[in-house]
């Protein structure tokens, strides 16, 4: 048995995450592979690379079947409920940033905050008889997030391909999706609310709750945390404080 690292298949994400191992004195072999390809690691005994999906790298973490894996923060919290519970947050690797945010069209000149969305939502309700959707990939996050702040009147709708042009399309009348400069929010007449960031995202290494280590995973463990100066006794203590 190893030590299984679950690492992102493909994009900037796996390009970062690479960058970052190989910056530390572990260098990952057969980058580039398809999904699910296995590669190599050099520098620590007792490791297996495996390339997959973001969206596969949390259900992974949290079935057991990967011990460690880099994914982003958001990918987690969306996919995962009770997430702290499954997987342990470990390390902010410092790329991939991206912030989930509301956001409605640009030409909602007297809509900037969420209660001036609130209030929008419920007179499009009485206006039109149903409520305000409001397009998204990500509905776990956004939902906590509206019952948080006081939003009811909407609906969410989901996105299948790119939530920007919902508005266009005629498919919502707002979204809630990752952004990163807020150009593509523009380019689609779409503006940022001000108070609507539901999450600061950035890619993040994960450790998983649910996979057994033999004695020999844990002195692969205890080697990562010497090489790359971390702590991983969050395994031990259940706890989860990087909020």
């Amino acid at each position: 048995m190893a030590v299984r690292l679950g690492l992102p298949s493909k994009g900037r994400l796996q390009e970062g995450t690479v960058d970052w191992f190989h910056s530390r004195g572990l260098r990952i072999g057969g980058v580039g592979g398809e999904r699910g390809y296995s590669g190599e690691a050099e520098g620590i005994e007792g490791i297996e690379v495996f390339f997959l999906s973001a969206g596969e790298i949390p259900r992974d973490l949290a079935s057991g079947r990967i011990h460690v894996g880099v994914t982003g923060i958001d990918v987690v919290r969306e996919n995962l409920p009770d997430w702290p519970s499954k997987v342990g947050e470990i390390a902010r690797l410092g790329f991939g940033f991206a912030d989930l945010v509301v956001a409605v069209p640009a030409a909602w000149i007297d809509v900037d905050s969420l209660d001036d969305l609130d209030a929008v939502a419920a007179q499009f309700r009485r206006v039109h008889g149903r409520r305000l959707r409001i397009a998204t990939k990500y509905h776990r996050l956004v939902r906590e997030f509206l019952s948080e702040v006081g939003v009811a009147d909407y609906q969410l709708v989901d996105s299948r391909g790119a939530t920007e042009g919902t508005v266009a399309n005629g498919a919502a009348e707002a979204i809630a999706d990752i952004s990163s400069t807020g150009r593509t929010l523009e380019v689609n007449g779409l503006k940022r609310l001000d108070d609507g960031l539901v999450l600061r995202s950035e890619a993040a290494l994960f450790l998983s709750r649910a996979a057994d280590l033999e004695p020999h995973d844990r002195k692969t463990l205890s080697d990562i945390e010497g090489k790359f100066r971390l702590r991983f006794d969050i395994w031990e203590t259940g706890t989860n404080d990087t909020d």
